[in-house]
């Protein structure tokens, strides 16, 4: 991609890596593998690291460490692969979260149906089937957005909020998925509900999911969702995973 990747300095609080200027597969890739990268090397300075869409940031305290000598070692790493065409991080997990699609559970599952040029059966089809990358974190602890779905589904949000959607609800816009950790407004269409909690803070593991997981929201019925909110106590929400090699 012409002009990237980039080095930027972030204060002093360290350095941001991007790979393109809006989201793509290969971008988001790219900072993906980075990270994993970066964190291999175990430099001393390096406090941390994380990911945004189609950065990586690498934190460390550039008043004791020279700018520079962080940013050269930065660009020999990039030099050393097309970053845009890595492989993704090994031990990365899979998960299928079951969901509850329309229903009053999650009813604006036919406006976006619309939006996107469907019918409200082939909808449930296309997101029930699709397998899509934890592209980030953000927004609420936990929270990931996903994706990227086909074209068709590059819907708007809506102009207007809605007030709130509960925890757990699966929402689209812009080819994107997201679970929602809490009860928020937004201007996402709530077409889903899963009974999946993304923060879980009583847990060695707060956070459940990680930039380059993948995730599968295979349809269940209102029954089974149920079922599953009256019986699962541990925030997996019926969820099967496994370890992606």
């Amino acid at each position: 991609m012409a002009d990237y990747p980039r080095i930027r300095r972030v204060g002093l609080s360290g350095l941001l890596v991007q790979f393109g200027d809006g989201m793509s597969e290969p971008a988001n890739r790219a900072a993906i593998a980075l990270r994993a990268a970066v964190d291999a090397q175990d430099w001393p300075e390096v406090r941390e690291t994380s990911t945004s869409l189609v950065s990586t940031f690498v934190s460390a305290d550039l008043v004791s460490t020279a700018p520079e000598a962080l940013t050269e070692k930065l660009q020999e790493l990039l030099h050393a692969q097309d970053w845009y065409n890595a492989p993704l991080p090994a031990g990365r997990t899979l998960w299928e979260i079951p969901t509850l699609y329309g229903t009053d559970e999650a009813p604006q599952l036919e406006e976006a149906a619309e939006a996107a040029g469907v019918s409200t059966q082939t909808a449930i089809e296309e997101l029930s089937s699709a397998r899509v990358r934890v592209l980030t974190i953000g927004f609420a602890p936990g929270q990931p957005y996903t994706g990227e779905l086909p074209p068709h589904w590059n819907i708007p949000r809506q102009q207007a909020l809605t007030k709130s959607v509960p925890a757990g609800a699966l929402v689209v816009a812009i080819r994107q998925l997201i679970v929602f950790t809490n009860a928020s407004p937004t201007g996402w269409r709530h077409v889903g509900q899963t009974a999946f909690r993304t923060f879980r803070p009583n847990n060695q593991t707060p956070i459940a999911l990680t930039p380059g997981d993948e995730i599968c929201f295979p349809s269940i019925t209102a029954a089974e969702f149920a079922r599953i909110k009256t019986a699962d106590s541990s925030g997996d929400g019926g969820a099967q995973r496994r370890v992606l090699t």
